[in-house]
């Protein structure tokens, strides 16, 4: 398997004023293969919102590399924004659709921002939508869906460019057990079926129990479980 994410000595603190500087991630490093479904454990307040920023290209470590289809350091902020459009998917907490649009509309947009033709766009959510058993809810708008279909489509939605990495915040965090458990097969139904590598934030030992790998962020840092 080959490396798809890789963060190599990567360091990042924020600077309240002397003497109140707090140092978040200390020399950290961690690599993600193609295929990897990781579970990454970590409490409130430990960094792995951090940790997710600078692995999905949207903040800057003070120290260290990212390497995401090589070494993005010296990139420009639009050069960025290609990189993640063409290989990372992220999902969050809240799933953060766009109210205005439907479940179908939510995922083709991601694609014609990356110039796919509609037609194709809409055929590849309707085909997500289907893996999610949701194709029947494509027209409704996120205010018709229940808290467990609105994060599927989430989910579909940071698919819909086939990245290479997927990376999710606590994505079942506002979801009851049962709804979590249906929401959490889809994702690693659909992250295996696509081959893509997946660093998945928890606070659930059940659902890190089933991924490849468990990690652990402890003082700034990343230890394996």
């Amino acid at each position: 398997m080959s490396d798809v994410l890789k963060l190599d000595g990567v360091s990042k603190g924020y600077n309240l004023g002397k003497p109140n500087e707090i140092s978040v991630l200390r020399d950290l490093s961690l690599v993600l293969r193609e295929g990897q479904i990781v579970a990454l454990e970590a409490p409130s307040g430990s960094g792995k919102s951090t940790l997710l920023h600078i692995a999905g290209l949207l903040d800057t470590p003070d120290a260290g590399s990212v390497i995401v289809a090589g070494d993005v350091a010296g990139k420009s902020d639009r050069q960025r924004t290609g990189l993640r459009r063409a290989t990372l998917g992220f999902v969050y907490q809240f799933h953060h659709l766009l109210p205005e649009f439907t479940a179908l509309e939510n995922i083709v947009l991601p694609q014609l921002s990356a110039g796919a033709p509609r037609a194709a766009a809409g055929a590849r959510a309707m085909e997500l939508l289907g893996e999610v058993d949701l194709k029947d809810r494509a027209t409704h708008r996120p205010a018709a869906l229940s808290g467990g279909e609105q994060q599927r489509v989430a989910f579909c939605r940071a698919l819909a460019n086939r990245p290479k990495v997927l990376l999710a915040d606590e994505p079942t965090g506002n979801l009851d057990p049962e709804t979590s458990d249906t929401v959490f097969e889809a994702l690693l139904r659909l992250a295996r079926r696509d081959g893509m590598a997946a660093l998945v934030a928890t606070h659930n030992p059940a659902l890190a129990a089933r991924m490849d790998r468990r990690l652990r962020l402890v003082s700034g840092k990343i230890e394996e479980i």
